[in-house]
């Protein structure tokens, strides 16, 4: 759905006199703020950007981008890598207004607003010693995240995010309220699993909270010549570790840090990060073995978890390109296309190629959740960020070169929050094939014109007469 003309200066007027958030439109100060984006690759301009307050303020914006005939995009994080939480000459609801997190210690759970990020639930959390599986930057939306399933660094010991939504309040696309949960509207709620912003407008997400009296973390750098070794060490330690343990193997360029020797800074280094919902004794017993590594630095300690959370946030500014494959096994010689794919990732950059453990809880979770990528042991995830639009082409093809490099042991699934565009047979294969019958099926329910498009879409399915 594209808009046919801008709204009249009186449609716009009668609008905001009707709405308790802000109203930006092109020329007002704040427009280029309220419409800018963590990846600096997207450049749209939406004809309205209505940052809601309420409830009210979502449903009257939708009833007003229904009016105009303006395409519809919703904003939480703004972390989508394709720019998804933007419109181009559209309505774009942006939920930041809406950001507050509501923590009830006694039953373990957490009201978190559509607009929140993940430092807004984790800082509100951690005094109470609890938490709930969350991204690997602070900087994601809790929504968006948990919708599409929400993979980080605690869901071997928690499970995914979407594992522990108990409830939803949704604005569908006539400007209703419902609530999902697994007593009322529970196909919605089935299908808010993993099936993403297709359903409607998520204004606030109820979370299962778990107690989390410690965590910890080591983080070793090595030489990139010694990266296979380590990767092979760390996957081994994987295989037999308890659920309490995660992290990533990854390659990285040497970040500007006291503790890291300044022949590695700028260039090159392979990182090996353990995390561990514990304490730093029991990291240390498990990560023996990595230990034994030769290295070039370490950082080995007690951390909160909202620290670790922001640890390797992402710079905004930054052009974004991204991709991922998960795997069915990871044998030697996948170890080797992995570590070999460094060697052509952009250095200095703030890029990072990374294989991320599975297991554990998110293997154990619901099979019947739209997620078919739960059940793979290893996920590669080539994440480019750089800064001049000259290197466009370079980091794209880095990104696609280490897909290509370790299909030989891809699955085929897929967790669409890691991708960009890459075409409707890989949002199909992010869902499952009849996952995505069923999600159709919601999705002609609740969303039949397919108002909610801007998102990795599923289509309204066609009623047969």
């Amino acid at each position: 759905m594209t808009p046919r003309t801008p709204p009249t200066e009186t449609a716009s007027a009668g609008f905001r006199s009707d709405f308790a958030g802000e109203v930006h439109v092109p020329g007002d100060p704040g427009y280029d703020e309220a419409r800018t984006v963590f990846n600096s690759m997207i450049d749209r301009r939406p004809a309205v950007v209505a940052r809601c307050a309420s409830e009210a303020d979502v449903a009257r914006a939708l009833r007003f981008a229904r009016d105009e005939d303006l395409e519809v995009a919703v904003r939480g994080g703004g972390h989508s890598v394709a720019g998804m939480a933007l419109s181009e000459g559209g309505l774009v609801i942006d939920l930041r207004g809406m950001r507050g997190v509501e923590v009830d210690r006694g039953a373990a759970r957490a009201r978190v607003g559509g607009g929140a990020v993940m430092s807004d639930l984790d800082r509100a959390t951690q005094p109470y010693a609890l938490a709930t599986t969350g991204g690997r930057v602070s900087t994601t939306g809790v929504g968006g995240f948990t919708l599409g399933g929400g993979s980080g660094w605690l869901e071997r010991a928690f499970g995914l995010a979407c594992d522990n939504l108990l409830a939803a309040d949704v604005v569908t696309a006539d400007g209703v309220t419902v609530r999902a949960s697994a007593e009322e509207n529970p196909e919605l709620f089935w299908a808010l699993h993993g099936g993403g912003g297709n359903f409607g407008v998520v204004t606030s997400l109820t979370l299962r909270l778990h107690d989390l009296p410690a965590m910890s973390m080591a983080l070793l750098l090595l030489r990139p010549e010694n990266g296979p070794e380590a990767v092979r060490a760390y996957r081994d330690v994987m295989g037999s570790a308890p659920d309490a343990a995660g992290g990533a193997c990854l390659y990285i360029t040497g970040p500007p840090e006291e503790w890291v020797p300044e022949a590695m800074v700028g260039h090159l280094v392979c990182a090996v990060l353990l995390t561990y919902a514990g304490t730093e004794a029991e990291l240390r017993d498990v990560a023996a073995p990595l230990l034994a590594l030769e290295r070039e630095a370490e950082m080995i300690s007690a951390i909160d978890y909202a620290d670790l959370q922001s640890m390797l946030d992402d710079p905004p500014g930054m052009r974004n390109y991204w991709s991922a494959e998960y795997l069915d096994g990871f044998p030697d010689e996948a170890v080797s296309a992995f570590c070999a794919g460094a060697a052509t990732m952009p250095v200095p950059s703030h890029s990072q190629h990374v294989l991320f453990p599975m297991g554990g809880a998110v293997a154990r979770g619901p099979g019947d959740y739209p997620l078919p990528w739960r059940s793979s042991p290893w996920a590669v995830h080539p994440f480019a960020v750089w800064e001049s639009e000259t290197d466009d082409e370079q980091a794209r093809a880095w990104v696609r070169r280490v897909r290509g490099s370790v299909m030989p042991w891809a699955s085929g699934a897929v967790y669409l929050n890691f991708i960009g565009r890459e075409g409707q047979e890989r949002v199909v294969a992010g869902f499952g094939e009849r996952a995505y019958e069923r999600l159709s099926r919601v999705k002609a329910r609740y969303d039949p014109d397919n108002v909610f498009h801007l998102n990795h879409n599923v289509k309204p399915a066609v009623a047969v007469v």
